[in-house]
């Protein structure tokens, strides 16, 4: 039998493309994320607006507070596309085994100092939405040895230099005690 976890249907480049390809896709995406009541003015609590022609920004048409879509968001500030940005953030989040920077920013046509400080914030932003949603329920770890490759002597788990990584972590923390 398949482990429904790790043959998941995935979300194709295609289909990201698909629904993320353009700048306005984008735009309309993100409006609804931030604002997924309708617009409201993050000043006086209006909700009607108009934009600007001269630049893109909303203001609100009760109190004239102007603020961008990006603002306050991971976006803010960015001279970048939003197509870039999303693109990075599939990239990121589907890659099995991690992505460099280096290769990110030849995915991405960008700099590696612009493509590292893009996955440097998408990876913060990745951490805090984790950290305010703890695990719960029943949790499955697989298994983790720690310790360096040494020659001679036995190999794998039975290796006397290498340790169960969690048990390690929870007998130096005194956080529980094994039975």
């Amino acid at each position: 039998m398949k482990n429904k976890v790790q043959f998941q249907k995935g979300y194709s480049l295609i289909d990201f493309m698909n629904d993320y390809g353009s700048e306005e896709q984008c735009r309309k995406a993100l409006f609804k994320w931030k604002w997924p009541q309708g617009y409201i003015c993050p000043e006086c609590g209006g909700q009607s607006y108009c934009t600007l022609k001269t630049r893109p920004v909303f203001q609100c048409n009760q109190c004239h507070h102007q603020h961008s879509l990006t603002s306050t968001t991971i976006f803010a500030s960015t001279k970048l596309p939003l197509t870039t940005w999303f693109l990075a953030i599939h990239l990121l989040t589907q890659a099995k085994t991690g992505l460099s920077g280096l290769a990110l920013g030849r995915q991405l046509g960008v700099s590696y100092n612009t493509a590292w400080s893009i996955k440097q914030k998408v990876m913060q932003v990745m951490k805090e939405r984790d950290d305010s949603k703890p695990l719960s329920g029943v949790i499955q770890l697989d298994d983790v040895y720690w310790g360096g490759e040494s020659r001679g002597g036995k190999r794998g788990r039975g290796s006397p230099k290498k340790h169960p990584l969690l048990q390690q972590y929870l007998l130096t923390h005194k956080a529980i005690r094994l039975r």
